[in-house]
């Protein structure tokens, strides 16, 4: 991708702010020219260097834009040594020092207006390339991040994000600020001495091959940094979630080892990468400075020559401007290498951003807007891998009301089958259907808005106990029946045994419950959660093992919420203690992918199969 292709793709929402940088740019150059013009008449009035008898020219007498410049330049000249023979060359000189001052004050003002309508352009696209990042995280399917270093993704959301922006505002420059000022400049010389600019361009060349040597691996070497600085916020984000784990088996050693290992490696990486980058200066700076040497040389050559087309005066202002061009010269050398660094950032998060998503919205998507009748899951086979089946032939009907549990050994697909209902994957063969509808047929959002879950661990989020159980529905249409929000939260939570202890906090509802509320035990974050359920109402619940991390007394308030939660919906319970589904209007026993027994619980004993001695074991203990 060139820098024509990177500014097309990130900045055409803000091209009407362009279009302004674009424009103090060009104005700011132009005054750069007329301040830098005082030196002319300065020198050549004050210091003697031309003799005096400018002549005054009518205007209206003149045709033609050469001839009008060589009248406008005459007619200033006229006024300046009328001034100087009348009111002393000091007035001359105060003269021109108050137009260089007001020219120079004009010039940074709209340099400074260009950056001004710079800074939008940059922030916009840094937010719009975390929002694109983000929207297309938040859309992938579960599967995706099964397979991806949550570490990594974080790196290519702050720092890849951050080179890319860097690289965007780069290329801005490299097409439009500088190039702006190098084509006015170097008209400019040539207006002034087109032997000497031609001579000087003829050189240039040989300095940019000289510098673009100096970043040809840069891209390379920063794809690489920004790897390793994923890798670190694995390790990181790895450490802080396992702390326990490594406190209890001693391994702080062992981590400080890894870490620092990758940390050095790191270092390395990124001495090389800026070592390179920061050379650009460096070698800009000789190199106009060996060519400053050359032109004054050969300007020199040209003014002691007889047929010279300058003089000493006009050669001091083409010096003032061509040192003017070394600027713009290094930093369009400097946002080369900016730019191959981003470009390497670009193709990582481009990796996130052209994944296909597996899960495929329907074109013409089935309504689905209420739960009638029956699920019924038909010859359903799924795999993670291709050669590995994690579901095999699965023949299951979920009629309206129902209490349907999943039992089996860990592995056996329980949570696979379970997960396949709200579409967080696809089955590879068969299908899965509400009410007669296939649920690939229907929009994810009407599927998922009529199930609940409540998993194993309970995911909350670092905000108030309020926001986490409104999390699942819209704060912005009415609550039900009539209630306040507020009203609907604390019912929810007093089915869910949550309201009692909610209270007890400082603020009450309003309280922070901490990082993935760890402010609260296993049993109040499984009812914050329950009650999230309770309030989203959902004809459809999914529960995955919900209470099979949770101490006696625990599971006990939990059950009785889940107890609560359960009336007048259809359930889906993946279990892993069994007393809790005794109940169970049907109870499907898996084994390796595939129900191998159904029915009620003592039906199930009565067979004298898997689940008598899934019973036998869980008694045993």
């Amino acid at each position: 991708m060139n820098f024509l292709q990177l500014i097309r793709r990130f900045v055409p929402p803000y091209k009407g702010l362009m279009a302004l940088n674009i424009l103090f740019n060009l104005l700011s150059t132009v005054l750069s020219l007329f301040s830098f013009a005082a030196i002319i008449p300065v020198l050549q009035l004050l210091f003697g260097l031309s003799e005096a008898g400018a002549v005054y020219t009518d205007l209206a007498t003149v045709s033609g834009l050469n001839a009008t410049l060589d009248a406008l330049k005459g007619n200033l000249y006229f006024y300046m040594e009328q001034m100087a023979l009348t009111h002393g060359g000091g007035s001359v000189l105060a003269m021109l020092g108050v137009f260089l001052v007001v020219m120079t004050g004009l010039k940074c003002f709209t340099a400074w207006m260009a950056n001004y309508f710079m800074v939008p352009i940059r922030t916009g696209v840094l937010r719009d390339l975390r929002q694109m990042l983000y929207d297309k995280i938040v859309s992938l399917p579960i599967g995706y991040f099964t397979e991806e270093r949550r570490g990594d993704l974080m790196s290519r959301m702050t720092n890849d994000v951050k080179e890319v922006e860097a690289s965007i505002m780069a290329a801005l420059d490299v097409l439009f600020k500088d190039p702006i000022m190098l084509t006015i400049y170097i008209v400019t010389l040539f207006c002034i001495s087109w032997e000497l600019t031609l001579f000087v361009l003829l050189l240039l060349p040989l300095a940019g091959l000289l510098i673009g040597r100096v970043g040809r691996s840069l891209k390379r070497s920063s794809q690489h940094g920004q790897e390793q600085n994923a890798e670190i916020l694995t390790q990181i984000e790895e450490t802080l979630g396992g702390l326990r784990v490594v406190k209890a088996f001693n391994a702080e050693d062992k981590l400080r080892s890894r870490f620092s290992a990758l940390i050095n490696d790191t270092r390395r990486t990124f001495n090389r990468i800026n070592r390179r980058y920061y050379l650009a200066h460096p070698v800009s700076e000789f190199l106009g400075t060996a060519l400053i040497a050359v032109i004054l040389w050969f300007g020199g050559v040209l003014i002691l020559s007889d047929h010279s087309s300058i003089d000493a005066a006009t050669f001091i202002y083409y010096l003032v401007i061509f040192y003017s061009i070394i600027n713009p010269a290094k930093d369009l050398s400097k946002a080369g290498y900016g730019v191959r660094k981003g470009m390497a950032s670009l193709e990582r998060i481009d990796k996130i951003l052209n994944t296909p998503s597996n899960i495929q919205e329907p074109q013409h998507p089935k309504a689905l807007q209420t739960f009638r009748d029956r699920i019924v899951y038909k010859d359903v086979c799924f795999a993670y891998q291709q050669d590995v089946p994690v579901l095999q032939d699965i023949n299951v009907t979920i009629c309206k009301g129902q209490m349907v549990a999943l039992v089996g050994q860990s592995g056996s697909g329980k949570t696979t089958l379970a997960d396949l209902l709200p579409r967080f994957y696809d089955p590879a063969t068969g299908c899965i259907t509400i009410d007669g509808a296939d649920i690939r047929e229907v929009r994810s959002y009407d599927l998922r808005a009529l199930m609940g879950n409540v998993n194993q661990e309970a995911i909350l989020f670092n905000d108030t106990f309020f926001n986490n159980i409104t999390f699942g529905v819209d704060l912005s249409q009415p609550a039900p029946d009539g209630k306040t929000w507020q009203e609907a939260v604390e019912d929810a939570a007093r089915i869910a045994n949550a309201h009692d202890f909610i209270m007890a906090t400082p603020e009450g509802y309003e309280t922070n419950i901490g990082d993935r509320g760890s402010r609260l035990s296993g049993g109040q974050r499984q009812r914050i959660s329950i009650a999230r359920a309770i309030l989203k109402n959902p004809p459809i619940l999914i529960l995955d093992e919900a209470t099979s991390a949770l101490d006696t007394e625990s599971e006990k308030q939990v059950q009785e919420a889940l107890e609560q939660l359960m009336k007048d919906r259809t359930t889906l319970v993946v279990a892993h203690r069994l007393s809790t589904i005794r109940n169970a209007d049907l109870i499907c026993v898996m084994h390796e992918g595939k129900i191998v027994e159904t029915g009620k619980h003592e039906e199930l004993l009565k067979k004298d199969g898997y689940y008598r001695r899934l019973v036998e074991m869980q008694a045993s203990k």
